[in-house]
């Protein structure tokens, strides 16, 4: 069993496909294939169902992946130590973003300073909804994720605080108040983006008791400013996701009582993080 065999299998289940695999490393679909083959010989089991295009997990294909990519995450971490010692002059990092938060306002800083500091290190980015990032986190897809504190089963460390804002459209007469309510945003058409922070906000109406009265459902954030621009919704959003060029077709509100929303860097395990990674920590938090 080699590691080329695992990331080879590893990203096979990712992809769903030998093809897409094969691509994605620059290699034939055979050696794809003859790499699988071997893993599974050597092992006794069927690793993967072959569909046609497609190939999906065996029952303890599904069981193996997790220990593949623990393994392989291992092998970097070496490899990111080994480095360390020459200087940290080459490697991997793989980021996790969600939404306008972190892909617009905290990455691009921390980055332009990390690569500055460590210009042989590779940096790979996913973005996703902020369940996804968790999802990466615990799949070890990723080396380090942004996500929503607190996040009890990682270790985390905070980076700032924003707070959920109403947005409304321009004209709108809650626009007159200089903080609104949850209670009073419910008897408006509400836009839900799924793609945000859509749980957490669904949380705060659930805790508090209230139904909002949900008509649209965004998949994106840009989705959900042109609905309540057009005057056709309201909604709650982190202040922090808005655009920094002001629109004079919506207005923001503080919510009363504030709600705050903090945001930090997530990962599985510290000690066992490379040294790629906690650099990446370090910087972001005397960054931000």
């Amino acid at each position: 069993m080699t590691l080329t065999q695992l990331e080879i299998f590893s990203l096979v289940a990712e992809l769903q496909g030998f093809t897409s695999a094969a691509h994605r490393l620059g290699i034939s679909q055979s050696a794809v294939s003859h790499a699988i083959r071997s893993l599974e010989q050597e092992l006794g089991v069927e690793l993967l169902h072959r569909h046609q295009a497609q190939v999906e997990l065996s029952d303890i294909g599904q069981q193996l992946l997790g220990r593949a990519r623990a393994m392989l995450g291992l092998a970097n971490t070496l490899h990111q130590e080994a480095a360390d010692a020459r200087g940290m002059r080459t490697g991997t990092l793989r980021i996790g973003s969600f939404g306008p938060t972190s892909s617009m306002r905290l990455l691009p800083k921390i980055l332009k300073g990390y690569r500055a500091a460590h210009p042989g290190i590779e940096v790979h980015i996913h973005e996703g909804p902020d369940r996804q990032v968790i999802q990466w986190l615990d799949d070890r897809r990723i080396d380090v994720g942004f996500v929503v504190l607190p996040l009890e089963r990682f270790d985390t460390f905070a980076l700032m605080e924003d707070q959920m804002v109403a947005l409304l459209p321009a004209g709108h007469p809650l626009a007159e108040y200089e903080a609104v309510s949850l209670k009073q945003l419910c008897c408006d058409p509400f836009v839900l983006t799924e793609a945000g922070s859509s749980e957490l906000v669904s949380r705060l109406f659930s805790n508090a008791r209230l139904s909002p009265n949900v008509r649209f459902r965004c998949s994106q954030l840009i989705s959900t400013l042109e609905t309540v621009g057009r005057g056709d919704g309201v909604t709650v959003v982190a202040e922090a996701s808005l655009p920094l060029a002001t629109d004079d077709r919506y207005v923001k509100r503080p919510l009363a009582p504030r709600i705050p929303r903090a945001i930090g860097l997530a990962v599985l395990d510290q000690r066992q993080s490379s040294p790629a990674t906690l650099a990446f920590i370090e910087w972001a938090t005397n960054t931000v």
